[in-house]
């Protein structure tokens, strides 16, 4: 991948909550013609795609923490794959697709066991994925997945978005400072998830989500328990994508931000922590799946479509488009 432009994003722009909060307000999401698609798992539950018409290579997409196709990058990232030459399919982790999944389980930030059937099951079938991109929370899940598969990844190529190295470290940073306002949006997502989820069926838990004020409180009362975790400790060690990158041969590019209000600085890894396969794109702006530049807010870039597309095309051998020429 030949270097882009560099990322500059204009003096109006580099505070790091505009930087987050301006893709979620301000960019369009395009119309897609999207076909869906369930995958039915072998534990009896259930993963839905949804596959746009493209016959180029195969880019499986992965959201964050509660997100879904309406979450701000989804439809625009499609797209920009799409008309770069990709087949982009968006997956939506368990019970995230507007239907509560079956089993009592929920999505986590390791289940690297359901990306790992969902590959297996489109290799079978002769629609093999060439490469994935994550974003924060599915970044995480699919830099474990990466790490963990080593040489066997099913992937010639993945990108890792804002990713939470650090769980615990996440969980923190969440409850500090102005990054509580994503804490309080999250929460109060996952809560309506849950009482969505059990809303037709009791739940294994005795939990009072009122009293439940922030997401590591939430992690230990309802996702550790849920999945198999002692409890929150046991979940973030277990789950965070930090102490793995370093086995990851597959070509990934991480792109990340020093002043992303969602993980601190030092939890971002070095270029000797991470394996042979990873290249870090880390920049100094750029906010939470933000990375918005250009000279006036009528007529703005997105760095994440741009670095994708290049990567992608270079590491599955395909002609470079015609910006990075």
């Amino acid at each position: 991948m030949r270097q882009p432009p560099p990322f500059l994003p204009p003096p109006w722009l580099r505070n790091p909550h505009l930087q987050t909060l301006w893709p979620k307000l301000l960019r369009k999401r395009p119309a897609l013609r999207l076909r869906r698609e369930r995958i039915e798992l072998a534990d009896g539950d259930f993963i839905d795609l949804a596959w746009t018409s493209g016959r180029g290579p195969t880019v499986l997409m992965l959201h964050g923490l509660e997100g879904t196709l309406r979450s701000h990058y989804a439809l625009p990232v499609m797209a920009s794959l799409l008309q770069a030459g990709f087949q982009p399919v968006f997956m939506h982790l368990r019970g995230c697709s507007g239907e509560p999944n079956r089993l009592p389980r929920t999505y986590h930030s390791g289940a690297i066991e359901d990306l790992a059937e969902v590959l297996a099951v489109l290799r079978s079938t002769n629609r093999p994925v060439a490469a994935a991109i994550g974003f924060s929370l599915g970044g995480n899940l699919l830099l474990r997945y990466l790490g963990t598969a080593g040489p066997a990844s099913l992937l010639q190529a993945a990108m890792a978005v804002s990713v939470p190295f650090v769980l615990g470290d996440a969980a923190r940073r969440l409850e500090q400072g102005g990054s509580r306002i994503y804490q309080h949006y999250l929460l109060d997502r996952l809560k309506r998830s849950y009482r969505r989820k059990f809303a037709q069926t009791s739940s294994p838990l005795r939990v009072d989500l009122d009293r439940i004020h922030t997401l590591r409180e939430y992690d230990q009362q309802v996702t550790a328990p849920l999945n198999g975790f002692a409890g929150a400790d046991d979940y973030y060690r277990r789950c965070s994508s930090f102490g793995v990158l370093d086995r990851i041969t597959t070509p990934t590019l991480i792109l990340h931000s020093v002043d992303d209000p969602f993980m601190y600085p030092h939890s971002v890894p070095e270029a000797d922590q991470v394996g042979p396969g990873v290249r870090l794109a880390i920049q100094p702006h750029g906010g939470h799946v933000g990375f918005v530049d250009g000279r006036f807010p009528w007529r703005t870039g997105w760095l994440i479509d741009r670095l994708a597309i290049a990567f992608f095309r270079e590491q599955l051998l395909m002609e470079p488009p015609d910006q990075f020429r």
